[in-house]
């Protein structure tokens, strides 16, 4: 097993036995790159990237999503070719089979790709994980870094690590680029750092267009979107006395309006938006299954990381996490006021 360890500066990375990744990577290799369940901006971005970049480098490259991911997300060169386990797990797991190395990318727990994993567990090939969340797994090599608010910019050092930013092309820096302005929330997030600016700025020396890659993600709205947005802000519930406030949408109401992957994306992000509010939390009834979707963000020092991972069965970064519950609506909105008033003094507390 090689153990990957990460030293960063502002600029650069580097890594104990990293000259033992650089001769893995040095011959022709079969690779499988995978993001998380339900991936974002930044898992997909982060794969396509890191594809790009290793199929420059002689590889043989394929990505497998656990399943299907946005429309808005699929303008970016390779997104077409992912190959979704949800639609074809036979395809998906002989790839996994034949893999000579797995890259992991923007997870970093094996419970993230569902039976992906299964699948992940049988392989005996050195995994490769680069990912920004808390508490990782481990795996043969690792370059783990919470404090980098994308995995995108990740890749970025990891190929400036190689000594490759030759190969560092317009198509690669329009994948990163596109994970690193939605995981940072449009560059708005505390985590964003100088480096992540700097980073930037080279993309935009390879020749990115920003303005469309903002309107390829964020101004291909449907009318129905835009409805159920409303449908969710109308059933917005205001706390002022714990500055948080919650908004839910049913399985009727996405029926109703043709709710399609990444339809609700940012949804929770309104709630942030009230004046002095430092937490806001969304509630979505998931279309197949009979659990309900949770999304938490907030502002300062408010820890949704702990407060997912104590509560809904989730987990991400300190203002941006995930979860979900297994009681119904009404209940869960029950169990969120309730612990509303447990958290009261702490949420009180946060300074902006």
């Amino acid at each position: 097993m090689y153990i990957v360890r990460y030293i960063l500066s502002s600029q650069t990375m580097q890594m104990q036995n990293f000259e033992e990744l650089k001769k893995l990577l040095s011959q022709s290799k079969r690779i499988v790159l995978l993001p998380h369940r339900n991936p974002d901006g930044d898992a997909i971005g982060s794969t396509l990237a890191m594809s790009h970049y290793l199929t420059k480098k002689g590889h043989e490259c394929e990505i497998i999503a656990p399943n299907d991911f946005p429309k808005f997300l699929k303008w970016m060169d390779g997104a077409k070719r992912i190959s979704i386990a949800e639609y074809n797990p036979g395809k998906s797991r002989i790839l996994i089979e034949k893999a000579e190395l797995i890259f992991i990318l923007d997870f970093n727990s094996i419970s993230r790709i569902d039976e992906v994993g299964d699948w992940l567990q049988r392989s005996t090939v050195p995994k490769i994980m680069i990912d920004h969340h808390q508490e990782p797994e481990q795996f043969d090599f690792m370059y783990s870094d919470v404090s980098i608010p994308a995995t995108c910019q990740m890749v970025y050092n990891f190929i400036e690590a190689m000594g490759d930013m030759e190969l560092l092309d317009k198509t690669i820096s329009e994948c990163i680029y596109t994970g690193i302005m939605t995981d940072t929330g449009n560059f708005r997030f505390r985590n964003t750092s100088a480096s992540t600016h700097r980073v930037v700025a080279e993309l935009l020396e390879r020749g990115i267009e920003i303005d469309k890659i903002y309107n390829q993600v964020f101004d291909t709205q449907s009318p129905n979107r835009l409805k159920m947005l409303g449908l969710a802000l109308d059933s917005l519930e205001a706390f002022p006395q714990h500055r948080s406030a919650c908004m839910f949408l049913t399985r009727e109401q996405q029926f109703e309006y043709g709710s399609q992957k990444g339809d609700t994306e940012g949804f929770v992000n309104y709630g942030l938006g009230i004046s002095d509010f430092v937490f806001s939390v969304i509630f979505i009834e998931d279309q197949q299954n009979d659990f309900i979707k949770i999304s938490f963000r907030s502002k300062g020092s408010f820890d949704v990381n702990a407060f997912a991972r104590k509560h809904f069965n989730g987990g991400g970064h300190i203002n941006a996490a995930g979860g979900r519950s297994e009681l119904n609506m009404e209940e869960t909105l029950q169990k969120f006021r309730e612990l509303l008033d447990i958290y009261k003094e702490e949420l009180q507390a946060v300074q902006i």
